[in-house]
């Protein structure tokens, strides 16, 4: 099965916890704190493998997370760091955010890419230990790892782009001139996934050649196959339209061309704007009172464009084909690699002077992006802890703000569902 575009969710490893432990030894008075850091989590890493060729792994598991770091243990032991977790995908692979589709990385390159960042180690308690503070009975927590959907979307690697409607004979010109080996068959939508082959023209020259389903009208908005997959010519430095010019199926080569062309700059307009040439296939079997060939070869290089006469079954114009298509190559920028143009967001801390105060009766509610970030690291049930978040509160101006708006003695003031009794 073919996938080749999948949303998942990458989350990188918890940092560990700090730890509150002292110093116990024979013959060692006062050994004071020596609780040691948590360990960082481990990151989520993205890496090409060139052996892949779908997403479709990623259609069964949609959750990746790292390994969690290690809480950190006494006599100043730090918490062993998260193992990284690595996720490989194919080469072309392009990564975007889920939310607001911009892209973050074009794995292309073959570079790793840390996708979901692990989160920091908490300090023990060690660090907290000053000289009017010598027994610290806190230490801060690790940090959550980075949570994010993604989307991956695969585009295939190709400098030349077959396209043109089903059964025009894409799939034949890729079998005799390379060794892929697509399924042909006398019927549309033979060709239900991108086929790629390697064209070995001279000794150094290749280039790679992508064969897609057909496209028929109606694909850039979704009719046929042809939308899902018009994605892997993307990258393509040249197009290669195949029209039917027997009319053994009763259409029309002009109106093919056309058609084609619309479809391509609706879904596109860099990929309408892409250099093409037109090949006019099964020549052999073109009747000789057919006037097709010749209409088409005036309607083409009208549109600017050049045309050649081939019959893929015979192999006739095939070989000189691909001579003409690798010099046009050599002349053509190189395969497209996306630029990333996502964004990071970064978190605010929160600001302690921006606080929001609520007061319903006796009662006053206090909340804030900083305060929360606060308490969490706060043991409520050390004395030294709860003088530790008395001092914070009063260095951020929350008592003043609280008495400038008249709060009185032995009011509540409920911070996160913990209620404290307000004493001047």
């Amino acid at each position: 099965m073919f996938v080749d575009k999948v949303r998942i969710t990458v989350c990188g490893g918890r940092g560990g916890d700090g730890a509150v432990a002292f110093h116990r030894e024979k013959y060692v008075a006062a050994g004071g704190p020596d609780g040691g850091d948590g360990g960082h989590g481990g990151s989520v890493i993205l890496r090409v493998n060139d052996n892949l060729t779908t997403l479709l792994d990623f259609r069964y598991k949609r959750k990746y997370s790292a390994q969690a770091g290690q809480n950190g243990q006494g006599r100043n032991m730090s918490g062993k760091r998260g193992e990284p977790l690595i996720i490989q995908v194919p080469r072309g692979t392009v990564v975007r955010d889920a939310e607001t589709n911009q892209i973050i990385v074009d794995m292309s390159t073959g570079e790793d890419h840390i996708i979901a960042k692990g989160g920091r180690g908490g300090w023990g308690n060690n660090h907290y230990a000053t000289a009017t503070r010598q027994v610290p009975r806190f230490a801060k927590v690790g940090t959550a790892g980075q949570e994010r959907d993604i989307i991956l979307e695969l585009k295939l690697l190709a400098d030349v782009g077959l396209v043109g409607f089903p059964n025009v004979g894409k799939s034949t010109l890729l079998s005799v001139t390379s060794n892929a080996r697509p399924k042909i068959a006398n019927y549309h939508f033979t060709t239900l996934f991108p086929n790629l082959g390697v064209i070995y023209v001279d000794e150094g020259v290749s280039f790679v050649m992508a064969d897609i389903p057909g496209i028929i009208e109606g694909a850039a908005e979704g009719a046929g196959l042809g939308h899902d997959f018009l994605r892997h010519i993307d990258r393509c430095r040249l197009l290669v339209h195949i029209v039917d010019v027997s009319g053994s199926e009763g259409r029309d080569p002009v109106e093919d061309f056309d058609a084609i062309c619309a479809e391509l700059k609706d879904y596109s307009v860099d990929l309408g704007d892409r250099p093409m040439i037109v090949v006019a296939n099964k020549c052999d079997i073109l009747m000789p009172e057919s006037d097709n060939l010749e209409r088409l070869r005036k309607h083409v290089e009208k549109a600017g464009c050049e045309l050649y006469e081939i019959s893929a079954v015979t192999t006739q114009g095939t070989r000189n084909l691909m001579r003409i298509i690798a010099e046009k190559l050599r002349t053509l920028p190189p395969i497209t690699v996306y630029e990333p143009d996502y964004v990071e967001v970064i978190e605010e801390s929160g600001d302690p002077n921006e606080l929001e105060i609520e007061h319903l009766g006796n009662t006053w509610v206090v909340s804030g992006t900083w305060l929360e970030k606060v308490i969490v690291n706060i043991n409520f049930d050390d004395y030294e802890s709860r003088n530790y978040f008395d001092r914070l509160l009063h260095k951020c101006g929350l008592f003043v703000r609280l008495e400038e708006m008249g709060i009185q003695d032995g009011d509540v003031v409920n911070i996160y569902d913990m209620e404290f009794e307000y004493q001047r």
